[in-house]
């Protein structure tokens, strides 16, 4: 967990030092990537909120994905990432928003094997997206996917 408490502090720190306000969309994650930037002293500052979307009725009700691409593609797909974070960007009014979906097992889901892992980044610039394939049980997968975020969060305020 130190590593993530170390992203989350240079995260906030970074986004602080530049004035931007960030936003999570988290399937995968269920709330991980909100809770360790909100576990960082000076959060307040550049967190603007967090949606846990685990459900796809979430994702395109409170997210606005599109429901065509969810039923085209599946849940774990870098599209639906990527319009996740556009979504929390917009929804929470942040100016990164970061989404996080993917497998954690033990069973594939979508037709992805167990790892697969995608996280979106949202920003004025456009949307994007990096896929993952981890190993690990449940707990571990989704620890190094908070990572993953926190490390692209990180990437997109460096930008």
């Amino acid at each position: 967990m130190t590593n993530l408490h170390h992203l989350a502090e240079e995260a906030v720190k970074t986004a602080l030092e530049a004035g931007r306000t960030v936003a999570t969309a988290e399937s995968l994650t269920a709330g991980m990537v909100a809770a360790v930037l909100a576990d960082t002293a000076g959060a307040s500052g550049m967190l603007q909120g967090g949606v846990v979307a685990y459900q796809n009725t979430v994702k395109s009700g409170v997210l606005k994905v599109s429901r065509e691409l969810l039923d085209a593609v599946g849940s774990v797909d870098g599209d639906v990432a990527a319009a996740m974070a556009d979504g929390a960007r917009t929804v929470l009014g942040a100016d990164i928003g970061i989404a996080t979906t993917g497998v954690a097992g033990p069973e594939e889901h979508d037709g992805k094997p167990v790892g697969t892992v995608f996280i979106g980044i949202a920003t004025a610039g456009g949307t994007t997206y990096a896929e993952y394939g981890f190993s690990g049980n449940r707990a571990e997968i989704r620890g190094q996917a908070c990572g993953a975020a926190l490390e692209s969060l990180l990437a997109a305020l460096s930008s």
